[in-house]
Order: C-alpha cells, then structure tokens, then sequence
C-alpha cells in the first residue's frame, strides 16, 4: 500500500497529500486484482469501495473514469462532442475533427501524455487517453488525424467492474471574461426559472451521453412520474386545468414528439403484436416487423429523431422499468427474452382507433419484415500484431491498436518517406530496411529480397496485422469483433429417400431472425421450413428447408435484403437449370 502511494505520488504529482490518503486510504479494504484484455495484455486493478480506482499496464499507472469523477482536474482534458463517446465506447480512438477547440486554445501537452476526455458542457471525463502528438503537432496538422490513443471509457467493461454510476455534472471551468458574462447571465436565468432536479435512481436513469443540455433538462422532466406519452413542463402543478395540459401537449418539440410515438408503438406491439411462443425475438425484428407495424398512417418511426438516438437505449430504459429483459444471446446481438405483459404501463395502454383490424396488420406484416430490413454496415478492421510493433510504434500505436485499411495505408506511405526508402532509379519500388525486413519478410527470404512494390508491401503488411470486423446492425450500437465476418453459409444436405434440404445458417449476425426467413422462405416456395440448433453450439440456430433453394434465397438475400454476395457463401451450389428430365 505504502509503495503504491509512492507510485501514484510520482504519477500524478499534483495530487495532495490528503487527497493521496483519501485515494488509498490506510485502513480501508483494497483489492487487487488481474484481467486480461480482449488485445491479451495483462492488467492489474486496484479496487476501492467497490469501485476500481487505478489500472496499472506494463508498470505504467492510470486513473479510472471513477477517480477522474472525483478529481476532474487530475490530467489535462480535451472536450469533444457528445455522439462521440459511443464510438469511444466501442473501442474507437479519439481523431482531431472530434475535438472541440475551446475559445481559451488547446491545453498543452506533449506526444505520449497521459490526458482526460469530457463531453461538451460536462467537465466529468468519460474516458482516459494518451496523446499521440502535441498539441503544437495537432495545431499543425490542421486538427487532422488520430489525436488520443483511448485506454479506458466510461461504459467499457472496466468501468462495468465498479457500481455502474453514472458521470456527474460538473460545470466547465470558465476562464474567458466573455465567457465569464455569459456564466453569469446563466445563472440570473436559472435563479428565475424554476430548478429541474435529475433522478439519482438508475433505474430512471437514460444515458445522457449522446443529449445536448437542453435536452437533458427535458429528459429529466420525462423521467419524472407521469405516464408513458404523458408531456407536460416541470413547473406544472398537480391540479392544472385540461386547457394547461393540452397548451402542453400542442408546444412539444420533433424530439419530444417522436418520443412519445415510440413509446406508443412500443405498447401497441407488445399488446398485440408480440406473444410469449416468439420469444426469444431479435431486437432488430421488433423495431421492424412489430413496431414499425403499429405506428399510426402518416407518421414515420426515426430512432436518431428521439432523444435516445440508438433503439438500443430505448430498450434499456424499458427493461430498467421492469419491462422487458434484453439479453445479448450471440456476439453483438441483442434478443428480447422476457416480457412482463402484467406490467401496470403495458395494462394500461389503450389501442388507438384506426388498429381494430387486427387481420389488416397481420397481412402487412410480411411487408414490413421484408421491406424494413436494413443490411448491416460492416467495415473491415487490423489490429497490430506483437510482429509489426516496431513498423506502427512510431505513429504511438502498440499490440493491439485497431486501424482501418486507410489508416494502415496512410501509416506505411508516411513511413516509407519519413525513413527515404523509396527507390531512387523507380519510385514503384521500396527499399527494405532491417524493421520492414523483420516485419514483413519470411526467413528464407531475407537474404534475397531488398526491395519491394508498393502493392506487395502494403498487402504484405495486411497479411500480417490480426483481422478484426466492425457490425453495425439497424439501431444498435457498432460492434468490434475479431477474425473476419462470418458469412452467411448455405449448404446442400442429403436426407433418406435421396431428398435434399437447404441449411441456412449465421442470420443472426446480419441482423435477421432465423424464424422470419424460415416463414418467408416457406411461404415463396411452399416447402416445409424449420428451426434447428446449429450442432456443437449452444444458442445459434439454423434454418432448413427442403429441397435445393438456393435459386429463391439469392434473390431474397441479395435482391430483397440487399447483403453484399461476397458476406454470403454457397450460393454457386444452386441447381443448374437445364432441361427436364
């Protein structure tokens, strides 16, 4: 305890003596203990109340978002824009275009310190990263490129060791007189409106993250106590006349407005769309097939409308009100498992006029499944091997830094000129100097080669980074998985009888229930579909049909749903069409 306190004291000089004592206090419990990250890096964590206060990675120590929470002004922060934090999040680095230049400059730093990330109008950081250029370099790049090397964020899986609170409020520290002024007619304006006081409870908790202040403030009124697609102001009191309240109703913002249609869609297909035997059901497929369905005519149902942004966040809010239970069944896709339809707001909901005709809706049904769908967006990703450390740790990456193929391209070309090896007598060819050799050259071929094309050199270095897959499925929220994309796989199987039957499986990680093609596909070529586990795993499952249709689900995949055909493999065992025999 006694040779961390020194450690941290040398970390982070600015830190008082009391402050130290209060960070790692002397007699209450510390923990530690050892996590390997998704990169394969050993980190030590040290756990206070419950809560992680420092990580230590290669003898090197750093703050958690819980103890930045407690000492904002610990590293030097960098604001940048809400939205931004769920790229963060999701294991995105900081890029320059995401900061925010505030009217005082840029704090001073050099290339590989240690600093915070705030959002926009909240001083709390949100994540803790490294600087890979000063800001002298950042000025001078035009605010372009990567920025922060991120290590931590608040809502990644270190801060989910802790008790999940939430950032606090903290107001920016105001330094220019004109800011000043401003700073301070804000706060005449809030001594005459009435105060809007956010909900400590998580439960009522709706990820502020991705909302301007404003728009807090008018989730915090929405949060209160009235009832789902009920809108009225803070400041009206509980015995206001109907006139009052329809005033209310008729001044809502778009934002405010789309809200409540969401929850009124919500309601309307758990009432009457949604029975217990679909359950498991894809999210994806409940925003599409269920509650596209029961939005009224003229209206449009648009998640980035809402105050929620992602449908992802709206299903958190209902299942922390006890609604329903989301549970990630494979990798990056979320299923609703339980519904609890004896819930006093699911009760309470009224059908609007205009959906008595149930048998209207059930025929549109397929419509909407087949026409709402949206194919994922999927974007190839490298993350540097133990092999190609010392080609990428100039530009401040390191084992397991995740690049897009732009990136790596750019970082090659930029070490190719920084280091003079393009050839001089043809500028097709670069020379191979001992790090590109060690890196990129197989054994046998070290003595032999001494220069390479551009073209072989950059595959090369592809060849030899891990591959890694950014999904982003319809209203959730991107995923980062390693290896390349599954595609979806078709495969012709003998049955007795010499029947054959069609196997389709991997749907799930496009965003498509297994169950709804199965039913579509059915319905197309009359033939018998089912749903069956997929063998040797335990919560995937695979659709079979009998007879060879590849000829149908091409069309359906690639014509309908619109999946690129290289994400699809078997489709050349379609049967050849020939004459009859």
């Amino acid at each position: 305890r006694r040779k961390l306190r020194t450690d941290v004291a040398a970390a982070f000089p600015t830190l008082s003596a009391e402050q130290l004592t209060e960070l790692i206090p002397n007699k209450e419990e510390l923990n530690v203990i050892k996590i390997y990250s998704h990169k394969g890096e050993a980190v030590t964590v040290y756990m206070n109340n419950r809560n992680p206060i420092l990580f230590e990675i290669e003898k090197a120590l750093y703050p958690t978002v819980y103890t930045l929470w407690v000492y904002p002004d610990l590293l030097p922060a960098f604001s940048t824009w809400p939205p931004v934090l769920q790229k963060l999040a999701g294991g995105a680095d900081l890029m320059l275009p995401g900061v925010v230049m505030p009217s005082s400059g840029l704090p001073q730093v050099e290339r590989g310190t240690l600093c915070a990330v705030t959002l926009l109008g909240n001083r709390a950081p949100v994540a803790v990263a490294v600087a890979t250029m000063s800001t002298a370099e950042m000025l001078a790049a035009g605010m372009k490129g990567k920025g922060f090397a991120v290590l931590h964020t608040y809502m990644d899986q270190l801060w989910k060791y802790g008790d999940k609170s939430y950032p606090p409020t903290l107001a920016p520290l105001v330094t220019d007189p004109a800011e000043k002024e401003g700073a301070a007619d804000e706060d005449e304006m809030k001594e005459k409106e009435p105060v809007v006081s956010f909900s400590t409870d998580p439960l009522q908790h709706v990820d502020v993250g991705d909302m301007s202040l404003k728009e807090r403030e008018r989730c915090a009124v929405l949060l209160g106590k009235e009832e789902p697609g009920e809108d009225r102001p803070a400041e009206s009191p509980e015995g206001a006349s109907t006139e009052v309240q329809q005033a209310a109703e008729d001044s809502r913002t778009p934002q405010e407005q789309m809200d409540a249609l969401f929850n009124q869609c919500f309601f309307h297909a758990l009432k009457c769309k949604v029975k217990k035997s679909d359950l498991p059901l894809l999210t994806s497929t409940f925003l599409r097939s269920h509650m596209f369905s029961c939005c009224p005519a003229g209206q449009q149902l648009d998640i980035k409308k809402s105050s929620y942004k992602k449908f992802s966040k709206f299903l958190q809010r209902m299942q922390h009100q006890k609604i329903l239970q989301v549970k990630e069944l494979n990798k990056g896709v979320e299923s609703i498992v339980e519904v609890d339809w004896k819930h006093p707001d699911v009760k309470a909901f009224a059908v609007p006029e205009g959906f008595s005709s149930a048998s209207a809706a059930q025929d549109s049904k397929g419509e909407d499944r087949e026409q709402a769908y949206h194919a994922p967006e999927i974007i190839p990703l490298y993350g540097v091997s133990t092999k190609m450390i010392p080609l990428f740790q100039e530009t401040g990456h390191r084992k397991g830094s995740i690049l897009s193929s732009s990136e790596v391209r750019n970082i090659i070309i930029n070490y190719v000129k920084t280091n003079e090896l393009v050839d001089e007598t043809n500028k097709n060819f670069v020379k191979v100097n001992a790090i590109l050799c060690d890196c990129l050259l197989e054994k046998s071929e070290q003595d032999e080669i001494s220069k390479l094309k551009w073209d072989d050199l950059l595959s090369r270095c592809l060849e030899r980074l891990q591959p890694l897959h950014q999904v982003t499925l319809f209203g959730q929220e991107p995923v980062v998985r390693k290896g390349n994309m599954e595609p979806i796989d078709i495969t012709i199987a003998q049955r007795s009888s010499n029947k054959k039957v069609t196997i389709i499986k991997n749907l799930e990680l496009y965003g498509l229930d297994p169950q709804c093609v199965a039913n579509i596909l059915q319905q197309k070529v009359q033939a018998s579909a089912t749903i069956t586990p997929v063998p040797g795993t335990k919560d995937r499952v695979q659709v079979q049909i009998q007879g060879n249709q590849i000829h149908h689900l091409a069309k359906m995949l690639l014509e309908e749903y619109q999946l690129p055909r290289k994400y699809i493999q078997g489709l050349e065992k379609a049967p050849k069409l020939g004459r009859k025999k």
